[in-house]
């Protein structure tokens, strides 16, 4: 992101007559672009201000500028790290609210008879993976830049650029189905791979941007906040999906075994996660792909 810069030439007038309006303006930026607002010229005397000086007019540079916020006083360091963790707590209980309302809005419609909770259709894990494949075909689109959406590009990319759609979160979708047609909720396999590339990779990379400090000493892109964070929310979704699937009555499991085995995965997920090889291997793609390998192996 630039940095512009903004600089203003006064002409004042000892008259207290004229407005306060400031004449004539000069707005400087790294380009050197210049927009000058003329007025006639008299041999008044002329003061350079910035906009955060406290003589200058506020009401005048909120006139030509409403949409600036050069007013806004700046926060300490402690106050902004308390508002952008109230700003994700909120988000977060939101979330949770809009999840939590459209399964219970499900529930209803079952206790209604209305839809059936549970489908013993063949067919039923391709019309799941319908909706991963809606999102692969709009990633590909904005993607390949046929049409352009902002808001999806800045929430989905890092860097702004449609490219990226067409990196981290395709390979994201594509694995939501590859689980979906090959595991479906019949496997453990497919549970716990896709908790790992959800919650266990999404919640370490969010973790290691904000304590992520401590780098990890074969790979300084990776810390160690994030692999343990990777670790621990892996494993204890997969436990909980698989508990969730356990009590609908898709599979019975031996827990004392299924913990270990849920450790195991999470640990090789985790390792592969580290490994500096993220320029030739996206982690959507390592981390799934070692987990439906390390799972495969722990449940048959």
């Amino acid at each position: 992101m630039h940095n512009h810069h903004l600089s203003l030439n006064m002409s004042l007038s000892s008259s207290t007559h004229l407005p306060s309006f400031p004449n004539p303006i000069i707005l400087r930026h790294h380009h050197h672009r210049r927009h000058q607002l003329h007025a006639p010229a008299t041999n008044r005397p002329s003061l350079s201000l910035s906009p955060t000086a406290s003589t200058f007019p506020r009401s005048d540079f909120l006139l030509l500028y409403p949409h600036r916020s050069y007013w806004a006083r700046p926060t300490c360091g402690a106050a902004a790290g308390i508002g952008d963790l109230l700003h994700d707590a909120g988000a977060t209980a939101i979330v949770l609210a809009g999840a939590y309302g459209l399964v219970l809005g499900f529930d209803t419609l079952t206790q209604r008879n209305v839809v059936q909770q549970h489908s013993t259709s063949t067919g039923a894990r391709y019309f799941a993976s319908l909706v991963p494949l809606v999102n692969c075909f709009r990633l590909l689109v904005h993607g390949l830049s046929l049409v352009r959406n902002e808001g999806l590009i800045k929430s989905v990319t890092r860097e702004g650029n449609p490219e990226e759609l067409l990196k981290g979160p395709l390979y994201y979708v594509l694995m939501l189905i590859l689980c979906a047609v090959l595991f479906w909720r019949d496997s453990p396999v497919g549970v716990i791979s896709v908790s790992m590339m959800c919650a266990g990779d999404g919640v370490a990379d969010i973790m290691g941007r904000k304590f992520g400090s401590a780098k990890i000493f074969y790979n300084k892109k990776k810390s160690w906040a994030g692999s343990i964070s990777m670790f621990v929310f892996g494993f204890f979704a997969s436990v909980g999906m698989l508990y969730y699937y356990s009590v609908l009555g898709y599979f019975q499991l031996d827990w004392e075994s299924t913990m270990q085995r849920v450790a195991l995965v999470s640990l090789v997920a985790t390792i592969i996660e580290s490994l500096p090889i993220t320029d030739v291997l996206d982690d959507n793609i390592s981390v799934p792909l070692a987990s439906m390998a390390a799972a495969y192996l722990s449940f048959g």
